[in-house]
């Protein structure tokens, strides 16, 4: 059996506080129920679905070296010039493409939103 979608991706923050604020103010994600877990974090949801957990790396911890090969994450924009402003605002660098804008979270994950034409 094949899989179905992808249902989440986990992340650890130096700063989930900060990670929270950038998913939510920036991308439009919105903090949402979460399990009592001992870790403080949050899950971060899209349409009703918990796509981001954010869990906040213990002070002094490194980032973990045998998490894999994540490159990044994309996500599908709408409003091209309206996104580009808002980064523009918050005060972070960028890059675009024609079709996409690629940032950094708090951690340094490479976040790319692609926009159709």
């Amino acid at each position: 059996m094949a899989v179905r979608r992808l249902e989440h991706v986990n992340t650890r923050s130096a700063d989930v506080e900060a990670t929270r604020a950038f998913y939510e103010e920036l991308l439009g994600l919105s903090a949402g129920p979460r399990p009592p877990f001992a870790s403080k974090g949050y899950w971060m949801y899209l349409d009703g679905q918990p796509i981001l957990h954010l869990v906040q790396r213990p002070a002094g911890e490194a980032a973990k070296p045998d998490s894999g090969n994540v490159d990044h994450l994309a996500f599908l924009g709408g409003d091209r010039d309206a996104m580009r402003a808002k980064i523009a605002a918050a005060g972070l660098p960028f890059r675009e493409t024609e079709t996409q804008l690629f940032i950094h979270d708090p951690d340094g994950l490479k976040i790319e939103i692609n926009f159709t034409q």
